[in-house]
């Protein structure tokens, strides 16, 4: 056979199998994109903010999670196309990046009940049947005047065959061919084997209950909405997941600058020290204060320490948020931090009316949209509660075509009961069998495309629940929850509203407190500079100097913690308002693929 006379065939084949073939789904991939390889230099990972967004995209796992909700949701659709209800709600809820606790706020996951009456048959897809057997069958006969015999011995092939499928009008039509080759030991037939063949077509249309489309494809509606819910789901993992990111790296940011804080601090009461020093071995100082200054350092150093370990283990949890493998990633575990972006306090902060920032996060929060959504849903629902209240109804139309052929039965004809013994009958006269049905397979079957033996029948079937109780407790217990989830949205939005308002407020209160902050630290500043001045003069102690330098450590502490708090602020404003994706320039659909385009940032060269 020719190459392209074989991929004819085999590409027929495929088409006709494909349908009852078991299709894969690709492994899960806990391998980290190459973005976190690009960043990694001499054990040092350089991280920028638009970076760390950007690997949480790629490598986080709960974003990974929810990938597989519209994928997910797409296979429930395809089901109730099929005629089916879904087996699983398509949605899901949304976890935080780092605790794996649900987030706040919304409806979340996807409306997968069914209300109302069941499509007809539950087939949208045309189902083939067909059955096929041979018997022998021998039955002892209580007379020989109808069969001749009085052990009547049947052989029966039957070849069954039919086509069934339902349709969203309400309709449900069936299209059956039977067959049915027989040969018995009778002589009293006239054909012997015969062949008895139908075609038959059944079509029922149901006339209240179930019928038409807007109630008979609801949850094909109600499975598109939920592929809406599941990518509005994903789109909020991603904002959960992001500003837990965004938080986290300010985290990181503020842990370093704790750090350079409490290394002045360490290297101050170090120089302290070492002057007390020098000034007691001329003995212009006493001993004790060598002890004092001593002490300091200490203190200082135990300061650092802790203010270190808070750094490791902040850099633990980032590390967590942006490998597919946490801290067991090569390379990755014991790599070093170095955020390269700095928390930046504008001269001038924009902001927005109140009423503009809720209007946003109205229209931006998409477990709002999920809700809407889901309550539309509901809605569709009602149809089949309202329309399953109705009585059923069902028009039917049987139509029928037989045909019947056999060759002249060769079986010696029995004697007439009560003939004298001995007497034979006359071998069968071909003159008085109808030659109408002498033939083979071909004959009865032209008979049935002729239609020359028809059966038609049409009627009406009804069934009237006469209290229809269960029903009517379908219908007020659908629309209470409704009206439950209506509730529920109000109370989200309402809830909305007080998140954006606390937000604005938290906002104006961390700008108010860098500020004081800053202000402090200057003077802090300055009264450690007047403290070291005079005690260089012997007009102050050195309690005096120390207490100066603790306040200023606590001053400059207090300033890394309130621009830290500053950034929270401005990020917790940002996913309140809706506005995380936008401010971060994320692409939802580059999110959804895992990749981000946006090249990584220049890596530093090592010195």
């Amino acid at each position: 056979m020719p190459a392209q006379t074989r991929a004819g065939v085999s590409s027929w084949f495929n088409g006709f199998s494909d349908p009852y073939r078991w299709r894969d789904v690709a492994p899960i991939s806990l391998a980290n994109s190459s973005r976190l390889d690009q960043l990694l230099r001499a054990g040092k990972l350089y991280l920028s903010l638009q970076d760390t967004i950007a690997l949480a995209l790629e490598n986080n796992l709960d974003i990974e999670l929810q990938r597989y909700g519209p994928r997910i949701s797409e296979a429930e659709l395809q089901r109730a196309n099929a005629g089916g209800t879904a087996r699983v709600g398509s949605g899901g809820g949304v976890s935080n990046a780092t605790t794996g606790q649900g987030a706040n706020g919304g409806q979340l996951g996807a409306t997968a009940a069914q209300t109302g009456q069941a499509l007809p048959g539950q087939n949208l897809d045309p189902v083939f049947t067909g059955t096929m057997s041979w018997a022998h069958q021998t039955i002892p006969q209580t007379n020989t005047f109808v069969t001749g015999t009085s052990s009547l011995i049947n052989q029966r092939t039957l070849a069954n065959y039919g086509v069934s499928q339902s349709f969203l009008t309400g309709t449900s039509a069936s299209f059956g061919f039977n067959n049915n080759l027989l040969a018995q030991n009778s002589g009293r037939n006239d054909f012997n084997p015969s062949k008895s063949i139908n075609a038959s077509l059944n079509v029922t249309q149901r006339l209240l209950q179930g019928f038409g489309k807007a109630v008979n494809n609801r949850n094909i509606r109600v499975s598109k909405n939920n592929i809406k819910v599941s990518e509005l789901v994903f789109q909020q993992q991603v904002i959960t997941t992001v500003s837990s990111v965004i938080s986290l790296y300010w985290d990181l940011v503020s842990a370093n600058e704790d750090v350079q804080v409490k290394r002045q601090a360490l290297a101050l009461n170090q120089k302290l020290y070492d002057d007390n020093k020098k000034q007691v071995e001329i003995g212009t100082l006493a001993p004790i204060e060598i002890i004092r200054a001593e002490a300091e350092v200490a203190r200082s150093q135990q300061d650092l320490t802790i203010s270190e370990t808070n750094l490791l283990q902040q850099e633990t949890v980032i590390k967590n948020a942006l490998s597919r493998t946490g801290v067991a990633s090569p390379g990755l575990a014991d790599a070093h931090i170095i955020p390269t972006d700095k928390i930046r306090m504008p001269e001038t902060e924009a902001i927005e009316p109140i009423q503009d920032l809720v209007g946003k996060a109205v229209n931006g929060r998409p477990e709002l949209e999920q809700a809407r959504v889901n309550i539309e849903s509901s809605k569709i629902g009602l149809k089949g509660s309202k329309n399953a209240l109705l009585p059923s109804v069902d028009a039917f139309v049987d139509l029928r075509n037989n045909g019947l052929s056999g060759i002249l039965n060769n079986q010696p004809i029995p004697p007439v009961p009560g003939a004298p013994i001995g007497v034979v009958s006359p071998p069968r006269n071909p003159a008085n069998v109808d030659g109408f049905f002498l033939g083979g397979y071909g004959t009865a079957l032209g008979q049935v495309f002729r239609r020359n033996f028809p059966d038609y029948s049409i009627g009406v079937s009804l069934n009237i629940p006469l209290r229809n109780r269960g029903a009517q407790a379908d219908m007020v217990r659908d629309q209470l929850s409704l009206r439950q989830s209506e509730i529920r949205f109000q109370q989200s939005l309402n809830q909305v509203r007080v998140e954006v308002q606390n937000a604005l407020i938290s906002l104006q209160q961390a700008r108010a407190r860098y500020q004081t902050s800053v202000k402090n630290r200057v003077l802090q500043e300055q009264t450690l500079d007047a403290e070291q001045k005079k005690y260089a003069l012997g007009a102050s102690t050195i309690f005096f100097v120390i207490q100066a330098q603790r306040d200023l450590t606590a001053a400059q502490a207090s300033e890394v913690a309130a621009l830290s708090t500053y950034a929270r602020a401005r990020n917790e404003l940002e996913r309140a308002t809706g506005q995380t994706l936008s401010a971060n320039a994320i692409q939802i659909d580059e999110a959804m693929k895992g990749s981000v385009s946006k090249a990584p940032s220049a890596v530093p060269a090592v010195q």
